[in-house]
């Protein structure tokens, strides 16, 4: 072991070579129950980590995460726990997950509070926002045909930068109060995102199948779940595939292997009817957990006790929590019945009938300013326009999951897809809701799973505080039913608050439930993402 270790410390061999030597001594250290395990794991995700960062383009990254272990946070995680130390679980989950989102949101990381720090900071601060802008706007794939010496200069004069800004963010870390500047955060921190209700996170690996509620001020819990990694992935293959007529026994069987146990749990920590968050890992990222309960008279149902939302990360919630809610409410719906280039099946005929009814559900001016834009006005560079100029968004189109490549994901417009690549190119700091009736916009990628890459996720990394997507393929009268629920219950008062979305989403999911002529998947097919 101690070889490997030092393999893996050893600076001049190169980022690849200290990371495949990290992994090896992970290999190794888990096969013997070694005693430096968790030293092993936590290396390899800081040396995946650099070697990311040092990947020029977003698609490239997640090309290269294909050759690395898929379950490296989750096995981490999983070993914490078997030692008794939840906390540091949860420390290493937080690492080793989502880390091309953390990679983006560090070159967007405001430094205005080093202004009070004399005279070298601020050279310091405005360094790093140089160097962060040419990262943050380096091209997001290579063009078709570009000449491999050409990438090949591009890669090194990335690699460069990447360096230069390495060395300013040291630098910015030996100023009093910035020690842990961008370092992975510890416990403490993250226990704030469970500021208004508990998080659960939910650890799948070939050892253990583990829940770990954390509570805002309370220690953190964890639960074996009486299930294990194979199970769980047949139960995915049973809801995906599965008849509606056999989707309430796979959804009976989710209650009773993974959500019941952590609703006998969680009546220590909140009450009954409040808000709690999911935080699902590896292959529960693909299980309705909102939607669990017996599916029979009389039986139980999560949705009885507590209104569900997801977060695909702790660090992404408290981010969402942030700034301060915008006063001013200006609100763009999107629609597009009829996208360019393709078949008459992605015809949609009642787009132009949905964004009319929500206008008429918002509140009116001025409390409302709405632009609705449909037809051959919603183009891509028309959408990307009202993205960034409204901090309130109701798309209406079709939604596409790109299983090969995810961030190309993206809704249809007129003439091109808005692509979730476009979306990591803008800034939503400042935007508080997004509802996107669209198929599949929160589906994520199965080759990937914790690094939680779909539409709906996209939105609320950019920033959007609060965001409805759907886990699948959602029809025109489902559409129609839920979105004048949903919008009956979220501007009832004649005011708009985004943190009101899930349990409007809640109400409106309720009300169809005695619908019996609604198919079950439709009826739990939207999901609530963010504060």
């Amino acid at each position: 072991m101690h070889h490997l270790k030092a393999a893996a410390n050893f600076v001049p061999g190169g980022l690849l070579f200290r990371l495949r030597a990290s992994l090896r001594w992970v290999h190794h250290a888990d096969k013997h129950r070694h005693g430096t395990e968790l030293d092993a794991y936590a290396t390899s995700m800081q040396l995946m980590d650099a070697y990311m960062s040092a990947t020029a383009s977003v698609t490239s990254r997640h090309r290269a995460m294909k050759d690395f272990p898929s379950m490296l946070a989750v096995d981490a995680a999983s070993r914490a726990l078997r030692g008794g130390d939840v906390r540091r679980a949860v420390e290493l989950l937080e690492q080793g997950r989502t880390i091309i989102w953390t990679q983006m949101a560090r070159l967007r990381t405001p430094l205005d509070s080093l202004q009070t720090h004399g005279d070298h900071p601020p050279v310091l601060m405005k360094r790093f926002r140089d160097l962060s802008s040419i990262l943050d706007r380096t091209p997001a794939i290579h063009a078709d045909g570009t000449p491999s010496v050409n990438v090949e200069a591009e890669d090194t004069r990335y690699r460069r930068i990447v360096e230069d800004w390495n060395g300013v963010v040291e630098e910015i870390r030996k100023i009093e109060g910035f020690s842990r500047f961008l370092l992975p955060p510890v416990f403490a921190d993250l226990q704030e995102a469970a500021r208004d209700g508990p998080i659960i996170m939910l650890i799948a690996s070939k050892s253990s199948c583990d829940a770990i509620i954390i509570p805002h001020k309370q220690s953190p819990t964890s639960i074996r779940l009486p299930t294990n990694l194979e199970k769980l992935q047949t139960l995915v293959v049973k809801l995906q595939r599965t008849s509606i007529s056999a989707l309430p026994k796979a959804l009976m069987e989710l209650w009773e292997d993974v959500v019941r146990p952590v609703v006998d749990i969680l009546a220590g920590f909140a009450r009954r009817h409040s808000r709690i968050w999911w935080c699902p890992t590896s292959v529960f990222n693909f299980l309705p957990l909102h939607a669990a309960g017996e599916y029979r008279k009389d039986g139980q149902f999560l949705s009885q006790h507590y209104i569900s939302s997801y977060t695909p990360s702790l660090s992404a919630l408290i981010k969402a929590r942030r700034h301060d809610r915008s006063l001013s409410v200006s609100f763009a719906a999107i629609g597009q019945n009829c996208p360019a280039g393709h078949s008459s099946e992605f015809t949609l005929k009642f787009v132009e009938p949905e964004l009319e009814l929500v206008r008429s559900l918002l509140p009116p001016p001025p409390t409302v300013s709405f632009t609705k834009i449909t037809s051959v006005d919603a183009t891509r560079s028309r959408a990307l326009r009202a993205l960034q100029d409204n901090a309130w968004l109701h798309f209406s189109c079709n939604g596409t999951q790109n299983y090969e490549d995810p961030f190309n994901s993206a809704f249809l417009m007129r003439d091109q897809p808005l692509s979730l690549l476009d979306i990591t190119q803008m800034d939503l700091s400042r935007h508080e809701f997004a509802f996107l009736s669209a198929c599949d916009t929160a589906a994520g990628d199965p080759s990937t799973p914790d690094e939680v890459i779909h539409l709906a996720a996209g939105l609320q990394f950019a920033g959007v505080k609060s965001v409805v997507g759907t886990l699948w393929k959602v029809t025109d009268a489902t559409v129609q039913r839920l979105v004048e629920e949903f919008y009956k219950n979220f501007c009832k008062d004649g005011k708009m608050n985004s943190k009101r979305a899930a349990r409007a989403l809640h109400r409106a999911v309720h009300s169809l439930a005695s619908d019996k002529d609604m198919a079950l998947d439709q009826r739990i097919v939207f999901v609530h993402i963010g504060i």
